[in-house]
């Protein structure tokens, strides 16, 4: 086994998890022995903001540095040389990144959002099921890359998730969940 950092990785975080998408990433990086240039989301302001004034105070510099700013600031970021690219995020702004890193051969990591479809079948015990549906798709307010977005099942199942997800809400937000 042979140790080879790639050299300076860059990450571009998204907006839904902004600690969490941004900061594992460049744990990894960092223990692999890779500097790291971060591009949090200007989505998430406050986050932003922690991140770019905390991490400077508490790591080494000369191997993470915080760049803040919006699409623009990311398009000159893109045109640099990087090492390695990981972004997390939309499946538009993955082809814009997938399209710069092909320009210097860059190796890149796309964590893209996409559909996350459910199947039911009848041997599903719906109550256990539909609450794990509701619970995946209603958690962070349904902003996950991997939240359901829709339910296949016969019509048999149909009937009977659709009122047992009438029981689950009411019983989760009450009478008028909104």
């Amino acid at each position: 086994i042979y140790n080879e950092p790639y050299g300076v990785t860059l990450i571009i975080g998204a907006w839904n998890y902004p600690l969490q998408l941004l900061l594992l990433p460049a744990a990894g990086a960092i223990a692999a022995g890779n500097a790291v240039v971060l591009k949090p989301s200007e989505l998430a302001v406050a986050c932003t903001t922690f991140i770019a004034e905390t991490l400077p105070k508490y790591l080494d510099n000369d191997a993470i540095i915080v760049i803040e700013g919006g699409p623009q600031e990311t398009t000159e970021l893109l045109k640099q040389k990087f090492d390695y690219i990981f972004y997390t995020g939309g499946t538009n702004v993955g082809k814009i990144v997938y399209e710069a890193a092909t320009k210097h051969l860059t190796p890149v990591t796309l964590e893209l959002g996409g559909k996350s479809p459910v199947y039911i079948d009848n041997s599903a015990d719906l109550v256990i099921t539909v609450k794990r549906v509701l619970w995946g798709k209603f958690i962070n307010g349904g902003q996950t890359c991997i939240a359901p977005d829709y339910v296949l099942c016969s019509k048999e199942v149909q009937d009977k998730f659709v009122e047992e997800a009438k029981k689950v809400i009411k019983e989760w937000y009450g009478e008028d969940p909104q």
